[in-house]
């Protein structure tokens, strides 16, 4: 806590840094300014008094003491214009003649005390947090930090106030004409049982795709390209999962280093498509564009679910830049620590959203609907979903956010999906989120791992995985579905790193090595990196195959990261965030190569027997009893030896594992109120290197068996089916899994 001797002495030195000196209050406005009103927030475009065609202006700023709305023609000369309408802490104002294309910004005034929070500082200015669009790109010259960012005394830079102008180092927002009704979209609307998720990177996926015009790679356009949406319907997707596609910003350290937030979680415009991404334009054209990439992936049959950051900001902590809600109200917006100078973090990233003010909560939520309501999209994963679980301090599922979405006509009929976690204490909540949501299931992410590398001490953590966690989710109705199965993600190794390093490879993201998790849970078949030796990469090329075999044939719903199905590397960086080149961009070429065509191949396969078998995409727990007299269970768990697990055999060490599905036993009905019914599959997962002998169970289980996938083969189809009698014993080829359909 600064003593008030401290504060005395900073206030005592601060005008010799104040450089160009306070911002003068603007002159008489240039242009008339109507009354407008407080709703909605933003700049709306519409037809005022009169039939005259204007915006509306509308900026909640609690604290502040005034509000200038500060409009920039095409030379990026500004006309200030004061906001005198005040109602229920929402400033606004109607301006005739402010028509779509027009940019803005905003100057608030109000008293400058770090010490108590307030941060108020007219030099800078600031983006409209519901600005639908962004134009101009955020750098960081000392000019836009609303403290002196290099006074001499670090401990108390913060305090400092800078009152240099901002405005010619920032981006602008650009008000848009929001008419579209969205009749002739088509929502596929798939049930959370059917799908499988595609987490993937609009620039990094499209960026060297040789399909797609030049012009149009790396953008919204290029990802609604017919070449891009035949990849994913030949893989059978059901959902593109788009990494950060809000308005961000870069931080400061990485352009200091030359680097840039590559995967975009550093937000700063909830309501703007990032501009970066859009090749048909950034004053407002880009808000189109987005728009036609969710009506042509619609059109595919393919759902559009956004990885949204709520969570934080681009302004960071005290020494962070002001760039918008800091400079609007900065008690209002974030949560602070009992010095009113800090900031309370439970992100990593220097800041936390208050989320259980009203005014943020209302910022979210407005975010939310507008994406789906406006722009198309069918759902929403919420990174480091815990932060905005916090009532006060502690994660509580009874928190405003939560109970705010549960209730939502709009928002409770969206797909939503959990990072259940963040960094602060208590912050890891798998499996605790209500009904309603789905969750990242590390848990999962883990025993998989462990058990393809040999660091599985048992199989009960499998069973658990394999099934659905009904351990996790089997509570307060929620179902298999809850549970979003990944192995990789776009935090980490991918899934071809996974098995050719042991250790992460990070160099080039330029701090020695240090950033990035020391927790891969990767095996690297024996050598370090990429290798000649044919040996090593057969194996490492049947590892995929069987990591990408466990995760489909999975109870849950599974994800995969863009280019996994192709063998698609990072050399070993396992936080590629800051990398915009060819160590993130999907490579293309390796479709060239005969292994990764033939792992793409059975990826397809995989997913498309997925779709046809409703044994694989379960919408409620298996039981594990028996439901008829023969005996036979919905799911049935059995050693090498053909019998069914005891309960010692969980807890005996294990390198192979038997997993039976009743097609017969699948709770529910269809659509027409008929029983589903489907084959049933004995699933034989064996991580040993050397061949293990397996006797497959006889009646009631099954006569016989039909090999359906066989990851020891390069080629899954390259020959005819092989049929065994049940009772007899097989063997299981050295790390491999058989599935095999029970008849």
């Amino acid at each position: 806590m600064t003593s008030a001797a401290e504060k005395e002495a900073v206030e005592e030195e601060r005008p010799a840094v104040a450089a160009d000196g306070p911002v003068p209050h603007p002159s008489p406005p240039a242009v008339p300014v109507w009354p407008g009103a407080p709703t909605p927030l933003g700049a709306r475009f519409r037809t005022g008094p009169d039939g005259v065609a204007g915006t509306n202006f509308a900026l909640w700023a609690a604290g502040a003491e005034a509000v200038q709305l500060c409009l920039f023609d095409e030379r990026g000369r500004e006309t200030r214009v004061r906001l005198t309408e005040l109602t229920h802490e929402i400033w606004h104002g109607f301006v005739p003649g402010v028509r779509p294309g027009q940019r803005y910004g905003y100057r608030v005034e109000g008293r400058w005390d770090p010490w108590i929070g307030a941060r108020w500082n007219p030099a800078k200015l600031l983006l409209d947090p519901y600005a639908r669009a962004v134009d101009g790109e955020f750098s960081l010259p000392p000019e836009v930090y609303g403290h002196v960012r290099d006074w001499p005394d670090q401990q108390v830079a913060d305090t400092v106030r800078d009152d240099r102008d901002s405005a010619p180092f920032v981006p602008k927002g650009v008000v848009v004409d929001d008419d579209d009704d969205w009749e002739d979209d088509r929502r596929p609307k798939t049930p959370w049982a059917d799908s499988v998720i595609y987490e993937l990177h609009v620039r990094g996926f499209t960026k060297l795709h040789p399909g797609i015009p030049e012009e149009l790679r790396g953008t919204y356009a290029g990802l609604a390209h017919p070449a891009a949406i035949e990849h994913l319907t030949r893989l059978g997707v059901t959902a593109v999962e788009l990494l950060p596609v809000h308005q961000f910003a870069h931080e400061d350290h990485l352009l200091r280093r030359g680097l840039k937030n590559y995967w975009g979680y550093n937000s700063i415009g909830y309501f703007a498509p990032h501009a970066g991404y859009a090749a048909s334009g950034t004053t407002g054209q880009q808000v189109g564009e987005f728009k036609r990439m969710v009506r042509a992936l619609h059109a595919a049959g393919i759902e559009v679910i956004l990885d949204v950051v709520y969570n934080h900001t681009a302004e960071a902590g005290e020494l962070g830049p002001t760039l918008s809600l800091k400079g609007i109200d900065n008690r209002g917006y974030y949560r602070l620590q009992d010095d009113a100078r800090r900031y309370a973090d439970y992100t990593g990233c220097g800041n936390t959203l208050h989320v259980v003010q009203p005014q943020v909560l209302r910022l979210i939520t407005d975010s939310l609907r507008y994406w789906v309501t406006e722009m198309g999209v069918d759902g929403f994963r919420f990174d480091l979903a815990a932060a905005l679980a916090r009532s006060m301090h502690d994660v509580d599922m009874l928190s405003p956010f939560l109970a705010v979405i549960a209730q939502d006509p709009v928002l409770r009929r969206v797909k939503l999906i959990a990072e259940p976690w963040d960094v602060g204490s208590g912050g890891y909540q798998v499996g605790a989120f209500p009904p309603l949501w789905t969750e990242w299931n590390d848990r999962y992410r883990g025993a998989v791992r462990d058990f393809w590398r040999g660091a599985l001490p048992d199989v009960r953590d499998l069973g658990y995985r394999l099934s659905g966690s009904s351990d996790l989710y089997a509570w307060g109705g929620r179902r298999p579905y809850a549970s979003v199965n990944f192995i990789t993600a776009h935090d980490g190794f991918t899934l071809r790193d996974l098995v050719t390093y042991h250790g992460k490879h990070n160099e080039a993201n330029g701090e020695n090595n240090r950033d990035g998790s020391d927790d891969n849970r990767s095996w690297n078949c024996g050598a370090e990196g990429e290798t000649d030796d044919e040996g090593v990469r057969a194996l490492r090329r049947r590892q995929l195959r069987n990591l990408l075999t466990t995760l489909l044939l999975s109870t849950g719903v599974p994800m995969l990261v863009a280019g996994d199905e192709l063998g698609r590397t990072q050399r070993g960086n396992n936080n590629a965030y800051c990398q915009d080149n060819e160590i993130s961009w999907l490579d293309w070429e390796l479709l060239d190569d005969p292994g990764c065509r033939a792992l793409a191949d059975l990826t397809a396969r995989l997913i498309e027997l997925r779709h046809r078998h409703p044994v694989l995409r379960r919408r409620a727990f298996f039981s594990g009893r028996a439901h008829s007299a023969d005996g036979l269970r919905d799911l049935a768990w059995f050693t090498a030896h053909g019998v069914e697990m005891t309960e010692g055999d969980w807890y005996a060490p294990a390198a192979t594992l038997g997993m039976y599905l009743s097609g017969r036993d699948i709770p529910g009905r269809d659509e027409r109120g008929a029983a589903v019914l489907d084959d049933s599959f004995l699933a034989v997962l064996h991580a040993g290197a050397a061949p293990a002998r397996f006797v497959l169970p006889g009646p009631p289980w099954a006569e016989r068996y039909e090999v359906v996938v066989d990851t020891s083969r390069e080629e899954q189809a390259a020959a005819p089916a092989t049929v065994h009698t049940a009772g007899t014993e097989i063997t299981v080829p050295g790390r491999s899994v058989l599935f095999l359909k029970a008849g």
